[in-house]
C-alpha cells in the first residue's frame, strides 16, 4: 500500500536526462511479521517512460514483531539489450532477488516484445528463466502441508499474446517449468490459459476463460492445484495473499475468502475438491464464464471522471471443471460483483487490483450431506477475466 512518494534525482545520461530514485513508503501486516514497515524504490532516468536503461525496482522491509527474519527485500533490475531492441520491441535481460515472508527466489531472465507498429494494445512477448526457489520458513504459510522445503532450480518459459480493441479484449498465455535441481525431485509444470471480453453492446459484455494446468510425478505440492484456489506457488504474487493472516485463516478455512487463479472453480471453495489442509490435485482443466449486466453505480461511474480507471461489474457467471484422479466434472453457477481499479502502464498492461463478492448458489457435486442449492459466498481477491 503506498502512502506517498517524492523523488530524489542523481546521475546523469545526455539520453534521457538525469537518473532518478523515486522511494515511498510501505505498510503491509502478517501473523508473523506483525506490522510490516518498508521502503519501496523505483530507479530510471527522466522521459525514459520505464522503457530506459538501468530499470529497478526495489524494496525492504521490517517486520515489527521481530520474528526469526525480521528483515526482508525484493529486487528487480532490467537491462534492455540493443541488438534485439526496437520502439515498443523490447528486449531485455532481467534480474529478481527476493527474501520475503518466509520465502527465497533468484532469477535470471531473458524477455522479448513484439507489437504492431505503435499499437500498444496488440502484442506477442515471450521469456526465458531459469530460477533458483526456497520455502524456508513453514510459519509464514497458512497451510503448511501444501509447501515443500527443497531447493528448486527452474528452467522456464512462457508465451504470452495479448490483442485489445474497443470491441473485446483477448489474451492467451503458455508456461512451462521443469525441475533441473539434483537435490529435489525432477518434475514439470505446464500451464495454458486462454480468455477472451467481447461487448455485446453498450451495456453488457460476455466474458470466457479456458485453462488447463498439468504436472508430473513427484511435482511439488506448491505447484498441485485445487478446484476453486490458485495454486500457493502463485499466492506468494499478490500482497493480500502472500502470507499467513493477512486473509483471516478462519475465511479460508470456510471457503469465505477466495484467491483466485488456476482453475478457479468458485462454487468450490468450501468442499473437498479445494480442501486446503490436504495435498492438491496432479491436473485441472476448466472453463469459466460471465455474462455481465449493466448496474446504477456502474453507470455513475462511467459518466465521472474516474470512469475509465475505476469499476463496479455486475456478472451472472458458470464454471465447469474437472481435478482429475476419477473424480467427477464440477459446475457451478451463481452471481457477483467486482470492484476494480486498472490503471494502465506504458505498455498498456494492466495494473490494479480487484475485489469480488460473489454467491454461487448452485454446484453439481456438493460435499456428502449438503444441497445443490444453498446460500453460499465469498470474498474473492484477484479476476481470471480482466476488464
Amino acid at each position: 500500500m503506498v502512502l506517498g512518494m517524492f523523488s530524489t534525482e542523481i546521475l546523469s545520461q545526455d539520453d534521457y536526462g538525469k537518473y532518478r530514485f523515486i522511494p515511498a513508503p510501505d505498510v503491509w501486516f502478517n501473523s508473523e511479521d506483525g506490522v510490516r514497515l518498508g521502503i519501496r524504490v523505483l530507479g530510471e532516468y527522466e522521459g525514459s517512460f520505464k522503457d530506459g536503461p538501468h530499470r529497478l525496482d526495489a524494496g525492504i522491509w521490517l517486520g515489527t514483531k521481530i520474528p526469526e527474519n525480521p528483515v526482508s527485500y525484493y529486487l528487480s533490475f532490467t537491462e534492455p539489450i540493443k541488438s534485439i531492441s526496437d520502439f515498443g520491441e523490447e528486449g531485455s535481460v532481467q534480474i529478481i532477488s527476493s527474501i520475503r515472508t518466509g520465502f527465497a527466489r533468484h532469477l535470471i531472465q531473458l524477455n522479448k516484445r513484439w507489437q504492431n507498429g505503435f499499437n500498444e494494445l496488440k502484442y506477442k512477448e515471450i521469456a526465458f528463466s531459469y530460477s533458483q526457489e526456497k520455502m524456508f520458513d513453514a510459519d509464514y504459510r497458512p497451510y503448511p502441508i501444501q509447501w515443500s522445503s527443497s531447493w528448486k532450480s527452474l528452467l522456464g518459459v512462457n508465451v504470452q499474446i495479448h490483442n485489445e480493441s474497443e470491441e473485446s479484449v483477448f489474451e492467451s498465455n503458455i508456461n512451462f517449468q521443469q525441475n533441473v535441481n539434483p537435490s529435489s525431485p525432477s518434475f514439470s509444470v505446464l500451464n495454458m490459459e486462454a480468455w477472451d471480453v467481447f461487448s455485446l453492446n453498450e451495456h453488457f459484455a460476455f466474458g470466457v476463460r479456458v485453462f488447463g494446468g498439468f504436472t508430473s510425478e513427484n511435482t511439488s505440492n506448491e505447484y498441485l492445484y485445487t478446484a476453486s484456489f490458485a495454486q500457493p506457488i502463485l499466492w506468494l504474487g499478490n500482497g493480500v495473499s502472500r502470507a499467513n493472516g493477512t486473509i483471516p485463516t478462519n475465511w479460508l478455512d470456510n471457503g469465505f475468502a477466495h484467491v483466485s487463479g488456476s482453475g478457479n472453480l468458485r462454487g468450490y471453495t468450501n468442499t473437498k475438491f479445494s480442501d486446503l489442509s490436504i495435498q492438491g490435485f496432479n491436473s485441472i482443466v476448466a472453463v469459466n464464464s460471465e455474462f455481465e449486466f449493466p448496474n446504477p453505480v456502474s453507470k455513475a461511474l462511467k459518466e465521472g471522471m474516474i470512469g475509465e480507471f475505476v469499476f463496479l461489474k455486475s456478472y451472472a457467471f458458470l464454471d465447469a471443471g474437472a481435478v482429475f484422479e476419477s473424480n467427477p466434472v464440477l459446475l457451478d453457477a451463481g452471481l457477483g460483483l467486482q470492484f476494480s481499479l486498472n490503471i494502465p502502464d506504458f505498455l498498456g498492461k494492466p495494473r490494479g487490483f480487484a475485489l469480488r463478492y460473489e454467491v454461487p448458489f448452485w454446484i453439481s457435486e456438493p460435499d456428502a450431506g449438503d444441497s445443490n442449492f444453498k446460500f453460499r459466498h465469498l470474498l474473492g481477491f484477484g479476476a481470471v477475466i480482466s476488464l
